[in-house]
């Protein structure tokens, strides 16, 4: 009985991966439309296609290039600090990254190589935000581990 129940959960294990899909998105744009179109409502809608169809999306985003701003939590301490479109928007937009985060799984990963030639401090990142050496790195990475690549320019 012991190894039956073995057998059936390491098959369990083996297709448990099966119904599984994986994108990285490549993000570097820093137009507010790019990521409220393909990064929020984009994302949202492609895990809600994949579930109903009893799969799932694990998601994982690379910030890099002009994307940098849409993940400092602490503007007043960034190099955008004077961006009043951004300013306009922060709130918002941050407190949905936030719950793309938190209730969609979504993994945010940004260059810290950039973040250095950017000034960026990671003090003033969300705190969702992983970091990655680079961002070549990062989504070498997750194409390695069968992601799905995604340019969001």
């Amino acid at each position: 009985m012991k190894k039956l129940f073995l057998l059936l959960a390491l098959c369990g294990v083996l297709f448990a991966e099966e119904g599984v899909k994986k994108v990285v998105f490549d993000l570097t744009s820093g137009k507010l439309e790019a990521i409220e179109k393909k990064v929020l409502s984009g994302i949202a809608f492609n895990k809600t296609h994949y579930e109903n169809n009893l799969e799932k999306l694990d998601v994982a985003v690379v910030i890099h290039g002009d994307a940098y701003k849409f993940f400092i939590d602490d503007l007043a301490n960034s190099p955008y600090k004077n961006d009043a479109a951004l300013r306009k928007a922060h709130d918002q937009l941050g407190k949905r990254l936030s719950a793309m985060a938190k209730n969609y799984d979504v993994e945010f990963i940004m260059c810290e190589s950039g973040m250095k030639s950017h000034k960026i401090d990671k003090s003033t990142l969300y705190d969702f935000v992983k970091l990655t050496p680079s961002s070549t790195i990062g989504l070498i990475d997750k194409q390695n581990d069968q992601f799905a690549y995604v340019p969001i320019h």
